[in-house]
């Protein structure tokens, strides 16, 4: 079964700047922290993949994701470490990086699978490196360079990603967050 059988949901965003990078994340915390009222007894928490080249601003949409859910203090790069791990009130937060796997295994044996669990926040960048391994996110982030920002294509592969997509306020092409000026 390829993945394209399984999309629920699509749309796509421009992120003219870090600020509409921090924005989108804003928006997509609180679903991660709620109870979800389309489908009673889902557990808090979900999984995305983040997508993209390097720069793309894979990491800054995680540090942005993990500051809007709660985390304070310093938000680590996951690079080296492959795995930091945080905890906002209940629920675990994990923002993994399998940039540096060169065998889809890897992730495997390194114990991951055991963090995949429903009541937590995990953040994957670059999980095309595990190969069809992992389970199919509930919310995939595609980000790719796009005249002086970023385009955004965000995928649901699940009921609570499809119900994220739908609770999302995308700004219009070319508009500006709030204070900023078309020229910057």
């Amino acid at each position: 079964m390829t993945t394209e059988n399984r999309i629920l949901g699509e749309v796509e965003t421009f992120l003219e700047d870090e600020s509409s990078t921090i924005a989108l994340a804003s928006q997509i915390a609180p679903l991660l922290l709620a109870d979800d009222p389309d489908h009673p007894g889902t557990p808090q928490g979900g999984r995305i993949h983040l997508r993209g080249d390097l720069g793309a601003g894979k990491t800054s949409f995680a540090r942005a994701l993990l500051r809007a859910c709660g985390v304070t203090g310093r938000i680590k790069s996951p690079s080296y470490a492959l795995l930091e791990s945080y905890k906002v009130s209940n629920l675990y937060l994990y923002h993994l990086d399998f940039y540096r796997f060169s065998d889809p295994r890897e992730w495997i044996d390194a114990g991951f699978r055991d963090i995949l669990q429903k009541q937590a926040v995990v953040l994957i960048e670059w999980p095309e490196q595990a190969g069809g391994l992992l389970p199919l996110p509930d919310l995939e982030i595609n980000l790719s360079y796009a005249e002086s920002g970023r385009q955004a294509r965000l995928i649901a592969y699940s009921n609570k990603g499809q119900s994220w997509l739908t609770r999302l306020v995308l700004p219009p092409r070319g508009s500006h967050p709030p204070g900023a000026s078309a020229g910057v």
